[in-house]
């Protein structure tokens, strides 16, 4: 499969540090949102992708291996906070996308653990893969509250799941086949708080270039409000008859705005 990708973070307008980390390293990409407050919402979400990062060096991947990984990051992280008491009550949210086997082929692999989102485009048409765990998608699910009144909720912020958990979570991992032309994008919900599906569509797939499109996501989700950080991964599969015209050096940049 040939990949490319870009990622884009930004501190946004109310929030005085970020507390989100980016990875995206061979075909490993992970966005997680930290919780706990400065000097410790970094740190939980930092052990999150430092950790994740150790399946980029797997010749080869299955989904197992993606929730071993996300077990390890939860032990990791309440090791820290028994090292370091002023680190208690850290967790942070996990979502990502990487390449795993399945049947003796390359397959996607989806993840999250939280209410970061990972979004998959095709043909135009974007569709939320992932199910976030939290207070008011439970509400929804269970007909209490309606789409539009989650986002005013009070208790929009309010994670059921997350790593830094003492009973580790269970990550939900869905594995599909890829498809040649099709777009992700794994972000924290610093964007899906402030944009709505069909602007996050029509940025993602706005701009051939990955990186460009990951920052203009972020650049709209500060300017709607950046009422928190917001950290965008785009990932785009490239189409068969394009790939004799991409680089060789298929690593993606990072930007991160001052705010």
């Amino acid at each position: 499969m040939i990949v490319r990708a870009g990622a884009a973070t930004d501190v946004g307008r109310q929030r005085k540090h970020n507390e989100d980390s980016v990875l995206a390293e061979g075909s490993v990409f992970v966005v997680a949102d930290g919780m706990g407050g400065h000097a410790a919402g970094e740190v939980a979400s930092g052990i999150a992708t430092t950790t994740l990062a150790e399946l980029a060096g797997l010749e080869r991947r299955r989904a197992e291996d993606v929730v071993e990984a996300l077990q390890r990051a939860n032990h990791r992280i309440l090791e820290s906070v028994a090292s370091h008491p002023e680190q208690s009550g850290m967790g942070t949210t996990v979502a990502g996308l990487t390449v795993v086997t399945a049947g003796g082929s390359d397959h996607w692999a989806v993840f999250n653990v939280g209410d970061s989102r990972v979004y998959r485009c095709i043909d135009d048409r974007l569709n939320l893969v992932t199910v976030d765990h939290s207070e008011v998608r439970e509400l929804i699910d269970g007909g209490f509250i309606t789409e539009e009144e989650a986002a005013r909720h009070p208790l929009r912020n309010v994670v059921t799941r997350s790593l830094g958990s003492e009973t580790a979570p269970t990550p939900d991992v869905w594995v599909f086949p890829p498809h040649p032309g099709e777009r992700f994008v794994i972000c924290s919900d610093g964007l899906s708080n402030e944009l709505a599906a069909d602007d996050i569509r029509r940025l993602a797939t706005g701009s051939d270039d990955p990186q460009q499109a990951a920052e203009a996501l972020v650049a709209a989700a500060v300017q709607a409000g950046g009422r928190d950080n917001v950290s965008v991964i785009v990932v785009a599969l490239d189409a068969d008859e394009q790939e004799q015209d991409l680089d060789a050096d298929t690593s993606p940049r990072t930007s991160a705005g001052a705010g």
